[in-house]
């Protein structure tokens, strides 16, 4: 009786021991299923999320980046002028020095004017002494004219009286000389004053273009700002002696800055001049805009006016993508606002859609 019971505990416990393993097998089963398909789910949004950053970059570079095409290879530019002395002397006075802003007609540098004003007295004096020498070419005509109507009148009443014996043929041919010589020396008069007044002399003339050389040097040793700027790249000092076509010193006008934006060759198919440009400057970061619009396009790449240009007929050739200018102005009203100095570095942007 006692081994039947037992029988039937043992038998009572391997139903329970084979219905725990049958639920855990299903619990493991349904844990599995659910990281399945979380996986599922986690792979479906990253899909989505994939194909909705896809469609987005499409959009947005069809849309808007397809319509620009940009460089950070561009650098601001300027037409600088040249400050370069027409005549020579020692330096007296150098009023401004470099980083200074001047205005068109300031005093740049003095040249000792001495010797400029010795010679324009010289040249002075020479004028005035010309237009006398020229009176009296005009007065020399009016004596030679009364000396020929004189020797005229003697000749034809010489003449007249040949024919009757009263005049001697020795005293026709004396009068006859005389008159030709009197027609001969007013015709010389008349040759240096035909067609001119004292003023209008070419003697005259020369001289006064003499003197008028001789003031414009005068007024060349003070030598002012031809534009408004910065000046830059000073060279001259107190005593040193500029030659003419010497160059002393550089004018750079801020407000007429440019930029020369270097694009690839492969970007300038639809670049034309008057679409609108965008710009940023290292100086100022990119919270600063500036606007402009395309000028033009250079003639070539930088290569091609190299003092070596490139020389591509060999054997080693290697093709390289080449870049060409774009010379982009600025609103001059953004340029006084944030200036921009020569060499500095920028960023540029054109909008081709225009």
């Amino acid at each position: 009786m006692a081994d039947t019971h037992f029988f039937h505990d043992a038998k009572d416990a391997g139903f329970k021991l084979v219905h725990w393993f049958k639920a855990d097998d299903v619990a493991a089963r349904s844990a599995d299923q659910r990281l399945q398909l979380t996986r599922q789910r986690l792979f479906a949004v990253l899909f989505s999320a994939i194909a909705v950053a896809a469609v987005a970059a499409g959009g947005w570079w069809y849309f808007v980046s397809a319509n620009y095409v940009s460089t950070d290879n561009a650098y601001a530019n300027v037409s600088s002028a040249e400050v370069t002395p027409l005549t020579s002397g020692a330096a007296l006075s150098v009023p401004v020095h470099d980083t200074q802003m001047v205005k068109r007609g300031d005093v740049l540098l003095v040249i000792d004017p001495l010797d400029a004003k010795l010679l324009y007295a010289q040249a002075d004096a020479a004028y005035g002494m010309t237009i006398r020498k020229v009176q009296t070419y005009f007065a020399a005509v009016a004596v030679r004219r009364a000396d020929y109507s004189r020797t005229k009148l003697d000749y034809d009443r010489r003449v007249n009286l040949v024919k009757s014996g009263a005049v001697s043929a020795e005293e026709l041919t004396a009068v006859t000389n005389n008159f030709q010589s009197a027609k001969a020396g007013l015709d010389a008069a008349l040759a240096l004053t035909q067609g001119t007044s004292v003023m209008n002399h070419p003697e005259v003339l020369a001289a006064k273009a003499a003197r008028d050389t001789a003031k414009v040097n005068l007024e060349r040793t003070v030598i002012r700002a031809p534009v408004d700027g910065l000046v830059a790249q000073r060279q001259v000092q107190i005593g040193q002696r500029v030659q003419a076509g010497m160059p002393v010193m550089a004018i750079v006008p801020i407000t007429q800055v440019y930029v020369d934006a270097n694009f690839k060759e492969n970007q300038l198919g639809k670049v034309r001049p008057g679409q609108p440009v965008t710009l940023t400057s290292d100086l100022y970061g990119s919270s600063v805009k500036f606007h402009g619009r395309v000028m033009g396009i250079g003639g070539g790449t930088g290569s091609a006016f190299a003092v070596i240009p490139a020389q591509n007929a060999t054997g080693n050739w290697i093709k390289v993508v080449q870049r060409i200018p774009v010379r982009i102005a600025l609103d001059p009203h953004e340029l006084t606002e944030h200036p921009l100095r020569v060499g500095l570095s920028m960023s540029a942007a054109i909008d081709v859609s225009k």
